[in-house]
């Protein structure tokens, strides 16, 4: 490899993403893990590999490097006490970084079996280490060379392919055709013309030329594959909070769990920038963290996870159900829980379409956060999401104009943040007021504001619109499989009257309170009709159709 560190000393631990162990924690982790000898120059783990064990530095240092192995960036330098990875590890995806041996020394290894043993055994311990995973894959500076998308920040695609690793939490490059001078030497070197980019390039080797989601997902390992046809107790569709809530309450009693998601883990509440009424967290925690340490915790129960998998339709067979997907793949199981969600409604104004996804955003995160940095923005909305989303992007922004239909905030909002909101210099409220109007050429430049009772026109300046109108259910890949009520939202128990009589005909109960038309298939979150829009009330109905299946199961 090739790394002389010589003098580097180890880095500081500022974050409390690189913490050292102590001495009794070390002393229970050598009784479950193996010692292994390291030697200078040892690549003790390779990015774009599997990563299966946690290791742990007994003696010596190690370097964790970035870049091929024509061009090694030095990230971090670990002594004694400190552990090695990042949430690949606990996620079963490959390594985004090396890391290589620079003194000799003494390494614990523990595998991902051993590991969940101890943080069961430890729950202190496998906090401290859930912790610090996530920390480092936010930290400044954690941005992998091994995967690398090259494109326009005024492409479609190159939007998609970014809010896909974003919300999936990929470490990665963006190198952008607009303002990088090297970007169309590396597409000259590779043999790519400008009109088949975006491109993705996997490890300085791999390119993928406007790739589709799911061939990233395949790539990094987000994406399960096995035969065509899996069979499994119970198939979750949707990983939002009820779909993560279940995976975990089925993998954790016993079940066979397998989960599809179409996008990323967290639902809509995973593109949220920071949620303070979930309980349990009195502090508040961003969308993105909640989802991940969920997924973290379905996976260590066995529960398994295919991102970019989109369910298309659901199908009865005997006494099971398949799930087929758009691959052309299906899952047989006993058991269904629905739980994909819904998503944000588009604004019924000319012109949306052009300016979607590159100025017009359903999210407020820190990749859109970061595109509209220190430029005044929109956001279209009266409820929580919307209040989230204002105070999230005033912090990074000179001005956030927030456009409510209703003519009070307290309508629709909670007070904590109907009080935030009016308390932020940087936000300046339009109420009874909608849009009408977007003006840009390239990109978006002026919203037109029009109050609802006086019919007065107002032109706002704003680079990006943010749109929280409400929701629609996903529920189109069911067709007439379920009954549905006239906003599509899935009916459940009583409330679901067309019931499949030949499904019925050897079940001798009355409908359980989440089941479906259809027995042994169950709906929970917010695409379940009459649903409590709040990440509480999803994460309840996920456990509590985990219950419904046991009794359904018990009962077939």
């Amino acid at each position: 490899m090739g790394v002389a560190v010589g003098t580097y000393p180890e880095t500081p631990d500022l974050y409390g993403a690189f913490p050292r162990l102590t001495e009794e924690q070390l002393r229970r982790l050598s009784s479950i893990g193996e010692r292994r000898a390291m030697t200078t120059g040892d690549v003790l783990f390779r990015e774009g590999q599997p990563g299966n064990d946690l290791l742990v530095i007994v003696r010596g240092r190690v370097a964790v490097l970035d870049g091929d192995d024509d061009e090694r960036r030095i990230v971090r330098v670990h002594g004694p006490g400190r552990f090695l990875g990042e949430l690949s590890l606990l996620a079963g995806q490959v390594a985004f970084f090396t890391a290589v041996a620079v003194e000799d020394g003494e390494l614990l290894a523990l595998s991902r079996g051993r590991l969940r043993d101890a943080v069961a055994a430890d729950p202190v311990f496998g906090d401290l280490v859930l912790r610090a995973y996530l920390l480092r894959r936010s930290l400044p500076g954690e941005l992998a060379s091994v995967l690398w998308i090259i494109g326009s920040r005024y492409s479609r695609e190159t939007m998609r392919l970014l809010e896909f690793v974003c919300r999936n939490r990929v470490p990665h490059r963006f190198v952008d055709l607009e303002e990088d001078i090297d970007a169309e030497a590396l597409l000259r070197e590779r043999g790519v013309p400008p009109q088949e980019t975006p491109v993705v390039i996997w490890r300085g080797q791999t390119l993928l030329r406007r790739p589709a989601d799911k061939e990233v997902a395949e790539l990094i390992g987000l994406r399960q594959t096995g035969p065509s046809t899996m069979t499994t107790d119970v198939v979750i569709v949707g990983a939002g909070p009820a779909g993560l809530a279940a995976a975990v309450y089925a993998a954790s009693e016993g079940l066979d769990t397998h989960v599809v998601e179409s996008s990323a883990t967290g639902g809509q509440a995973g593109t949220s920038s920071y949620i303070e009424n979930y309980v349990g967290f009195p502090a508040g925690i961003s969308g993105a963290e909640l989802a991940e340490r969920a997924r973290l915790q379905a996976d260590r129960f066995g529960a398994r996870i295919s991102v970019s998998a989109s369910a298309i339709a659901l199908e009865r067979r005997g006494g099971c159900y398949v799930v087929r997907l758009d691959d052309g793949t299906a899952v047989v199981a006993r058991a269904v829980v629905v739980a994909s969600g819904v998503q944000y409604r588009r604004l019924p104004v000319p012109r949306v379409d052009e300016f979607e996804p590159i100025c017009v955003h359903y999210a407020a995160t820190p990749l859109e956060a970061a595109r509209c940095a220190g430029e005044p923005v929109i956001v279209v909305g009266g409820g929580n999401s919307a209040g989230q989303a204002a105070t999230f992007l005033a912090r990074v922004v000179p001005e956030v104009h927030l456009v409510v239909r209703e003519p009070s905030l307290h309508e629709s909002m909670s007070r904590y943040l109907v009080e935030r909101v009016l308390a932020d210099t940087n936000i300046d409220v339009l109420l009874g007021c909608e849009v009408i109007e977007l003006i840009g050429d390239r990109t978006l430049e002026e919203v037109v504001v029009r109050d609802r009772e006086t019919r007065e026109r107002r032109v706002v300046k704003a680079t990006s619109m943010f749109v929280f109108i409400g929701a629609e259910p996903c529920t189109t890949w069911l067709a007439e499989a379920v009954d549905r009520d006239d906003d599509g939202y899935v009916r459940v128990g009583e409330r679901a009257v067309n019931r499949d009589g030949d499904a019925w005909r050897y079940v001798n109960r009355a409908p359980l309170p989440l089941e479906t038309s259809l027995p042994g298939v169950f709906a929970a979150g917010d695409v379940r009709s009459g649903s409590v829009k709040r990440i509480a009330a999803a994460v309840g109905d996920g456990a509590m159709a985990i219950r419904f299946v046991h009794t359904h199961l018990a009962r077939t």
